[in-house]
């Protein structure tokens, strides 16, 4: 099924915070004119509150499109609040990716240039996809817990805005050396599979979409409409292990390791030896034990009309 992106009233609502957002307000206001997309409620935020706020507005102006510019954390928050309405009220979201690892916009195959993200906001067209639920708070991309963590804690803003996505492996690094092993058992509410007691680990891993980390791969055949979510743990070893494992993250063949453990499953609840801190999707939101699922089908999104991976059901959960 094919759905045109609505030709009504849009709102544009940028993140002044994120890598190149507030450069990019008025360029996009004017490229958006340019393009014929009738932007009728626009501002610049700089706290969640203030996004918050600003979802409000726009569902009572009734914009049928909402535009969001930022990185993936700020998509994500946004993307939870239009997953909370009643489905008849959601706008569809438009992304302009305008963050450091954009990985959101790079799973919807969406261009990193502003004025081609903006042409796809007038002839792409809307596809609907899965959210990620930890604790019932959203993730588009991935939530882990471990060394990805420490990575997060390590990034300075100040390092991510001049290195961009090449302050990750940076911050890896770092928190490589600071990091403690730890355990976690992993129960499946539904029984796909039976429970699991790993330790000695590096970190746990929850994909929704396809891409986190500036690139990297979640594996190799993971959707974001898939309605299912890809889980994997990194065990701890030796210095080589690692960086084995690193050389496959990029594609996702870092499934296939000998230190690492894939499962495919809807829901899981995991427990860890003492409560961890979640990163989502760039963001330290949550602390185990944390409970997982999939908002199938969550949001109506934009996206280039040469999209054929995606596509528009209209099933909900």
């Amino acid at each position: 099924m094919i759905r045109a992106i609505p030709a009504g009233e849009a709102a544009l609502l940028i993140n002044g915070r994120s890598r190149r957002g507030a450069a990019a307000y008025e360029p996009a206001l004017r490229a958006m004119a340019h393009a014929g997309v009738h932007v009728t409620y626009s501002t610049l935020v700089h706290d969640l509150e203030s996004m918050r706020a600003a979802v409000a507005d726009v569902m009572v102006r009734g914009c049928s499109l909402l535009v969001v510019g930022g990185g993936d954390g700020t998509v994500g928050t946004v993307a939870g609040f239009i997953a909370d309405l009643p489905v008849d009220r959601r706008p569809v979201l438009g992304v302009l990716p305008l963050g450091t690892a954009n990985d959101f916009a790079r799973t919807l195959d969406l261009p990193a240039e502003l004025a081609a993200a903006v042409a796809v906001l007038a002839s792409g067209k809307v596809v609907d996809i899965d959210l990620g639920r930890a604790n019932g708070l959203p993730f588009l991309n991935v939530a882990s817990l471990g060394l990805s963590v420490e990575a997060t804690l390590a990034l300075r803003p100040a390092v991510k805005r001049r290195l961009g996505s090449l302050a990750y492996p940076i911050s890896s690094m770092v928190a490589y050396r600071r990091h403690r092993p730890f355990r976690a058992r992993l129960e499946f509410p539904e029984s796909e599979h039976s429970p699991l007691e790993l330790g000695d680990l590096l970190q746990v891993t929850v994909g929704n979409g396809r891409h986190y980390g500036g690139g990297n791969t979640v594996a190799p055949d993971a959707g974001i409409d898939d309605s299912t979510l890809d889980v994997y743990a990194i065990q701890a070893g030796r210095l080589r292990d690692h960086l084995s494992v690193a050389r496959l993250i990029r594609d996702g063949s870092l499934i296939q390791h000998d230190h690492v453990q894939h499962l495919i499953a809807r829901s899981l609840v995991l427990h860890t030896d003492e409560p961890q801190p979640v990163n989502l999707d760039g963001e330290i939101a949550t602390t185990s034990p944390v409970r997982f699922s999939v908002q199938r089908n969550g949001l109506d999104v934009a996206v280039p009309v040469h999209i054929t991976h995606l596509h528009h059901d209209a099933v909900r959960n």
